[in-house]
């Protein structure tokens, strides 16, 4: 069974979730190219797009792989640091 999570943007297509940061936060990407990063925040009422920077988003993930570190959550940080190397390391 997969993981991902896809939304569709109004604007850009379908967008792909790179990680989960808190309960109603998650850094999407564009599913194509992944160089537009989102914040999106969801509530029971609304979801919000809002646009980040690559180096914002670059920042988030990197705090979120310490705390995944942190909490021994071996399986997920593994996960989330493969796809950090895939998207930001040259």
């Amino acid at each position: 069974m997969s993981n991902e999570t896809y939304l569709n943007h109004p604007t850009f297509g379908l967008l792909y979730r790179v990680c989960l940061l808190d309960d109603n936060q998650e850094i999407f990407t564009t599913l194509y190219a992944q160089r537009l990063f989102f914040l999106v925040a969801t509530t029971a009422n609304d979801t919000k797009f809002d646009p980040i920077t690559r180096a914002d988003a670059k920042l988030l993930i990197e705090n979120r792989l310490r705390l995944l570190r942190r909490t021994g959550n071996l399986q997920s940080y593994q996960t989330l640091s493969q796809l950090y190397q895939n998207n930001f390391s040259f």
